[in-house]
């Protein structure tokens, strides 16, 4: 692990080591594991492109019958969000009376959640929940709850474990955020 890594024109530090955030999704699992034991086969439903990593680790961790989807939704142009949810890739197929548990890596605005919720509330699943590797709670401001959160962070602006800065570091096994 590098202390200091360079993506593009900004530099980047180490914020959480691989370790802690692998504390973390075992314990949000625990909680998956215990609250959808007894539910009939769970779709769990990916974020591309930065939920990619935390899917992988965590759907290791999950111990009852489920099945995996992704979609892809586009709100950032590079550190800022642009406001607006596009869809890129959505979900084929029926969902109705479904347990339904997406998956992100990071929720902060929450406007890709609302848009993620709104279109899935209209195909009739059974349940709708949430499963994040980071939240921000300063910036969430919508009434969706978000029950499953294996991290609380700041505002602070991070790369890695999936997440990117302008498509890069998402390869990266530890979390840094931008430097000043």
């Amino acid at each position: 692990m590098k202390d200091i890594i360079q993506l593009r024109d900004r530099k980047f530090r180490v914020m959480i080591p691989a370790e802690e955030i692998d504390r973390a999704v075992c314990a949000v699992a625990d909680r998956l594991n215990a609250d959808y034991a007894d539910k009939e086969t769970p779709l769990f439903l990916g974020i591309l492109n930065g939920s990619f990593m935390f899917m992988s680790d965590l759907i290791k961790k999950i111990e009852f019958q489920n099945e995996l989807s992704f979609v892809k939704l586009s709100s950032y142009e590079g550190t800022e969000s642009t406001g607006v949810v596009k869809s890129l890739i959505g979900l084929n197929g029926p969902i109705e009376g479904r347990h339904v548990i997406i998956v992100e890596d990071i929720v902060d605005t929450g406007k890709s959640i609302e848009h993620m919720v709104h279109d899935l509330q209209r195909r009739n699943p059974a349940s709708i929940e949430v499963c994040t590797l980071f939240y921000k709670p300063e910036s969430y401001k919508k009434p969706f709850p978000i029950k499953y959160r294996a991290m609380e962070i700041g505002n602070e602006f991070i790369v890695g474990y999936g997440l990117d800065y302008e498509q890069l570091g998402r390869s990266l096994k530890d979390i840094y955020v931008v430097t000043e």
